[in-house]
């Protein structure tokens, strides 16, 4: 046995994969990009956010213990959409420049790459998310001057709400982008599923339109954000099951094109 395969072989596959996921993660933050759509989602939710308290101090009857914690539901949803482009840009890039050919030789373990990939991307932006919904309530309380109030209990159920918001949006844009190996058409997918699609159908009249957008990601989405529609039968549990089955089905897809498929078709 070589010097070289000794050393190989004393190299584990948690090793591997922890020094994969270093790789990504110097990868995701030397890009631009990645700094742009975090600056883009921290001006809408941080924005809004004070938007949203200085109209609450503005408020000749405020409501009674209002909490600023709602800013962060309802800046979250548009701002997952910069969140969601970040993801799809990260997995995509590769196969757009033909740098998946040396990034699959340097790792040639698919399935390292594929879980160092998803975990590094989904996770970053999944905090940065729970980080920016803080700021976003902080901002509406400053702004709103003491008008409203932070309480403890409300801000772990919103920073639950939307870290799982988050990552179960940004695991399904993964995944559609190790399926579809095209940023343009990650990107139309997502706005289609998350945006488009869950509020077009509905406005056609027909109940099976209706019950299709009701099955989508972006509806129970909307819904876990900001409690909209309450008019057909929603509930967290159903919406959480929903979006985890959208999620774990794309990236398993994912998986499954990443291993059986070759990386430059």
């Amino acid at each position: 046995m070589t010097t070289l395969e000794a050393s190989t072989n004393r190299v584990s596959a948690g090793q591997i994969f922890l020094r994969t996921c270093r790789a990504e993660w110097t990868r995701l933050w030397t890009v631009k990009a990645t700094w742009w759509f975090l600056a883009a989602a921290a001006a809408i939710m941080i924005g809004f956010g004070a938007i949203a308290g200085f109209e609450a101090g503005g408020d000749p009857t405020p409501t009674p213990d209002a909490s600023a914690w709602q800013a962060a539901h309802f800046t979250g949803f548009p701002a997952q959409f910069a969140f969601l482009a970040l993801v799809l840009i990260a997995v995509t890039a590769d196969y757009a420049t033909g740098g998946i050919i040396p990034t699959l030789q340097w790792t040639p373990r698919r399935t390292v790459l594929f879980f160092a990939r998803t975990v590094v991307t989904v996770g970053t932006v999944t905090l940065a998310g729970v980080l920016l919904a803080v700021a976003s309530a902080l901002a509406a309380f400053i702004a709103a001057g003491h008008v409203l109030t932070l309480p403890v209990d409300d801000g772990v159920d919103t920073l639950a709400t939307v870290a799982f918001v988050f990552a179960a949006g940004t695991g399904l844009a993964a995944g559609l982008g190790f399926v579809l190996r095209n940023t343009a058409g990650g990107l139309v997918a997502v706005f289609l599923l998350i945006l488009l699609l869950p509020l077009i159908l509905p406005q056609f009249g027909y109940d099976w339109l209706t019950t299709v957008a009701d099955l989508l990601p972006g509806s129970r989405s909307i819904f876990l954000l900001t409690g909209e529609p309450n008019d057909r039968g929603f509930t967290t549990t159903s919406s959480v099951i929903t979006m985890l089955t959208w999620a774990t089905t794309l990236l398993l897809v994912g998986f499954l094109r990443l291993h059986r498929t070759d990386a430059n078709r």
